[in-house]
């Protein structure tokens, strides 16, 4: 009886490959490069939808958790270097969420089938445990304003983003499936599409 590794080591073991080092440095230039241009969705009265999640959420789901966590790392980091300078000092907290994200995205999307509840189950932890709890913090942190005055923007914004970001989830995700198993050697995504 041959014993399946956990998600943690299947994950890990993607790092072999010069396929996941290649695609995963390309979505993290892309999610830099639509951070940089400020690429998003305007929605009255003051929000916005980026896109860059789906970078994040897509290294999670063709690679695992371990590589979503260097990717968080290597995302914020030359985000940070590459347009962030004039926001003042690099502060860790931020890359400690982008790696609690790359984790999130990797444990509900890696190795599976993209379903509904999958995408609602992994966007509604990243803007409960990303955005809200852990992001508000760091602004409280840095900013210096009390915690409960950020929470009363904060949360209504997660939440009416929340179902629309889901929807970009899961087809963006669908999508990336299939791109990525029209790939030569591209038929593990795809066979759990």
């Amino acid at each position: 009886m041959s014993k399946t590794p956990n998600i943690f080591v299947r994950s890990l073991r993607e790092l072999r490959s010069t396929r996941c080092l290649a695609v995963t440095a390309l979505l993290i230039a892309i999610n830099v490069t639509l951070d940089l241009l400020g690429l998003s969705i305007k929605l009255p009265p003051n929000l916005r939808i980026g896109f860059g999640f789906l970078c994040n959420a897509s290294i999670g789901m063709l690679f695992g958790p371990v590589v979503g966590m260097m990717a968080g790392v290597c995302t914020d980091v030359l985000g940070y270097f590459a347009g962030n300078l004039s926001m003042g000092a690099y502060f860790p907290g931020y890359t400690l969420t982008a790696v609690v994200g790359g984790l999130i995205w990797g444990l509900w999307l890696y190795p599976r089938k993209i379903t509904v509840w999958r995408a609602i189950g992994a966007k509604t932890c990243i803007n409960l445990f990303c955005n809200i709890c852990l992001n508000t913090l760091w602004l409280t942190v840095t900013g210096g304003k009390a915690m409960s005055v950020l929470l009363v923007t904060r949360v209504p914004k997660n939440l009416i983003l929340l179902p629309i970001e889901i929807v970009l989830v899961y087809f963006g995700m669908k999508l990336v499936n299939r791109i990525y198993g029209a790939l030569p050697n591209g038929k593990a995504a795809a066979e759990n599409s």
